[in-house]
């Protein structure tokens, strides 16, 4: 609860940890506090002959937090209490967002869209009208076909069918990252097996929710047993019922975490006496020490008893209990490896409708953003179809779990992950070692991380250099969103001056190097005024991007060469004019048959240089210009050219510009070549040879060359 204003309550999910059930946890609450009203409501009514009414407006967006002044601030927050006051009394009211992270969990009713103050656009919200009980929120991909999971899930089938055949107990753990898996594979398996199934569920909040999972299963053992034949389970041992009832706080009995896993093995191998027992912990990555020393107790020390105990956790188990399942003979751990390329295709081929077509470049997308996890392949073509759209979009379901997952690392190792993000989804070490200074043993902590199956080892661009790669890109974009504006444009500038350190080392440095140095003085630019170190950033990204610029456009990559060159445009400030610049520009659009753009182009850059007094640059503008005109209509300009190149030549020559002069002399060439005098055209291309070289412009030696071999 964040604060009370008059007789409204604020609560937040989220902060300062966020799940990925956030949503859902808060969606329950408000239908918590609604049915609690209710009885309260009627013995007020009762008593006192009066009513209390609530309403309730629940949303889900980014904030800003830990602010001296108040937790959490922002749009998000803006909205909630917005759609409160559109509820009516009794009712809540949801906003869009929140509804498609908990859609499969709730019972709704669409509103009419709603206008907001501040809002420019109704805001869409639905009414909820129940949480469906022991739904998940969307995202636990049940509803996924299996695919690539044969071998595993036959070797978790042969364990039960050992576990049958030799009344025995055996330990089962599935191992995965969120969305990999594990609930879809022990799902196909529960479907055929004829036992007894119990289910306990970890979970990443509260407090004194050591027993949580394993008061689940023994109540659901009661339950299925019936309560009489249950007694009669326990009190063959009294000692057992004691322990039992002590678990389930219906009988107050001082006991011991010891005694408890004694009782609740006891328990469960009398009610395999009668039928095989599977008793499914999931998400064990979040257990207590005390119930992963009761799990392998009962694995360890049941004995004639059919009871399989499968366990699904994330790899973070290992680090809670890097000897889980080591040195039993009846325990197996299973890594789910991610989907491969072709199983992700198939994966694809199930979910789509058969009359869907899917442009394979979307297929494409799809698949490298998914990385071979399922829930994601699943979600993202869940989007599609609902947006009627193939842009592919993260939905926030993955966003929310992803978020949530790092925000539960420990603060070292998220800030890693963050500083890491920074070079993009490849890193290496060198450069977090140059951009978290203080950090420590960064070289472990990726190990840990490695093991945790966020990061994995890549091959390194640089020599000598260790690097790392995101699991998911979307993992990388996690970690990316995590970091404020302030916090980018530092990393960005740091890992600029890391790279500049390393020129040589690849061809491309002068791209990258001028990317980051961008991004620097863009997130500068949005924080505030922009000072003498934000135009610092901004010319030295525009010469890193003109020169990246330059080299693509003498490579013949003209798109890329528009693009870089376009941005290190602008960078540079809106009263100067760089004629080279503007040249190259113009040469990369005609290149890539944008002639209309081109030409405009050039009258625009030709009266800006009118305007400035540059007779030579205007002369240099109009003559490409013209030129680039004559390749649309060769009649109708051929003469124009001819006129201006005889106008430019005196005004060129004095100037001893080599740039303006090998402008010149290519047009004089193209007026030679429409002429048919060929001997002059090739003259004239030689000379435009030599002046291009001295202005250092390859690109235009190139067409020179292609012209007079032509």
């Amino acid at each position: 609860v964040e604060k009370f204003i008059g007789d409204a309550v604020m609560a937040v999910f989220g902060v300062p940890v966020l799940h990925e059930d956030d949503a859902l946890r808060a969606v329950r609450a408000a239908v918590g506090l609604r049915d609690s009203l209710a009885d309260l409501n009627t013995e007020l009514e009762r008593d006192y002959g009066t009513t209390v009414t609530l309403r309730t407006g629940v949303n889900t967006g980014q904030v800003v937090t830990g602010t001296e002044e108040r937790l959490a601030t922002g749009d998000a927050v803006n909205v909630a209490a917005r759609l409160e006051q559109a509820a009516a009394p009794g009712e809540i009211v949801i906003g869009p967002e929140t509804w498609r992270l908990v859609r499969d969990a709730v019972t709704v009713e669409p509103m009419e869209p709603l206008e907001l103050k501040g809002k420019a656009m109704p805001v869409t919200a639905y009414r909820l009208l129940q949480v469906n009980g022991g739904a998940l929120s969307r995202g636990s991909g049940l509803d996924a076909p299996l695919v690539g999971r044969g071998n595993q899930l036959r070797m978790l089938t042969d364990a039960f069918a050992n576990v049958v055949g030799g009344r025995s107990c055996s330990l089962f753990t599935v191992l995965g990252t969120a969305g990999v898996g594990k609930s879809r594979m022990a799902t196909e398996f529960l479907r055929g097996v004829e036992a007894t199934v119990l289910r306990g569920r970890c979970l990443s909040y509260g407090e004194g929710i050591t027993y949580w999972p394993v008061i689940s299963v023994v109540k659901e053992l009661l339950e299925t047993a019936g309560r009489s034949g249950a007694i009669e389970l326990m009190t063959r041992d009294e000692n057992v019922a004691s322990a039992i009832n002590a678990l389930l706080g219906e009988q107050s009995v001082a006991t011991s975490p010891s005694e408890i896993a004694w009782a609740v093995r006891k328990l469960l191998e009398s009610a395999a006496d009668e039928r095989p027992i599977v008793v499914v912990f999931d998400d064990l990555h979040w257990g207590e020490p005390a119930l992963l020393d009761l799990i392998e107790h009962v694995g360890d020390l049941s004995r004639d008893a059919a009871i399989l105990v499968l366990c699904l956790a994330r790899p973070e188990l290992l680090d809670r209990r890097p000897g889980w399942g080591g040195g039993k003979l009846n325990a197996t751990t299973v890594l789910l490896e991610p989907l491969n390329a072709a199983e992700t295709d198939a994966l694809i081929g199930e979910l789509l409708p058969d009359d869907s077509d899917i442009d394979p470049q979307v297929r494409g997308r799809v698949r490298a953003m998914a990385a071979g996890n399922p829930l994601f392949v699943e979600e993202m073509l869940a989007l599609m179809r609902e947006s009627s759209s193939h842009d592919v979009i993260v939905p926030p379901t993955i966003q929310a779990l992803l978020a949530a997952r790092l925000d539960q690392l420990r603060p070292d190792e998220r800030s890693v992950l963050e500083h890491g993000s920074i070079e993009g989804q490849s890193f290496h070490r060198g450069a977090l070692q140059v951009m978290a200074p203080d950090e420590s043993d960064i070289s472990g902590k990726l190990m840990t991380l490695v093991r945790k199956d966020l990061v994995r080892p890549d091959r390194a661009v640089f020599a000598g250099e260790d690097a790392f790669r995101f699991r998911h890109l979307l993992i990388r974009d996690a970690a990316y969103d995590a970091l404020s504006k302030a916090e980018r444009a530092e990393l960005h500038e740091c890992f600029a001056g890391w790279l500049r350190e390393r020129s040589g080392d690849i061809a491309e440095l002068d791209e990258i190097t001028g990317y980051h140095l961008e991004q620097a003085f863009r997130y500068r630019a949005e924080l505030g005024p922009v000072d003498e170190r934000a135009r610092d950033l901004a010319a030295a990204a525009a010469d890193r991007l003109d020169i990246a610029g330059r080299r693509a456009l003498d490579r013949g990559d003209m798109a890329a060469a528009i693009s870089l060159l376009e941005r290190a445009r602008s960078l540079m400030p809106a009263q100067g004019l760089n004629l080279a610049l503007e040249v190259s520009i113009i040469w990369g659009l005609a290149a890539c048959g944008r002639l209309n753009d081109a030409i405009s182009r050039a009258e625009n850059v030709a009266n800006d240089c009118s305007a400035a007094g540059d007779q030579v640059g205007e002369l240099r503008a109009r003559l490409t210009g013209v030129l680039w005109s004559t390749n649309v209509d060769p009649e109708g300009h051929e003469a124009e050219l001819r006129a201006l190149v005889e106008q430019a030549r005196p005004v060129i020559e004095q100037s001893g510009d080599h740039g303006a002069l090998a402008s010149l002399e290519h047009a004089a060439a193209w007026v030679d070549y429409y002429s048919c005098r060929f001997g002059a055209a090739l003259a004239a291309c030689t000379g435009s040879i030599e002046h291009a070289r001295q202005a250092d412009e390859p690109w235009l030696v190139r067409e020179c060359r292609d012209m007079a071999a032509g």
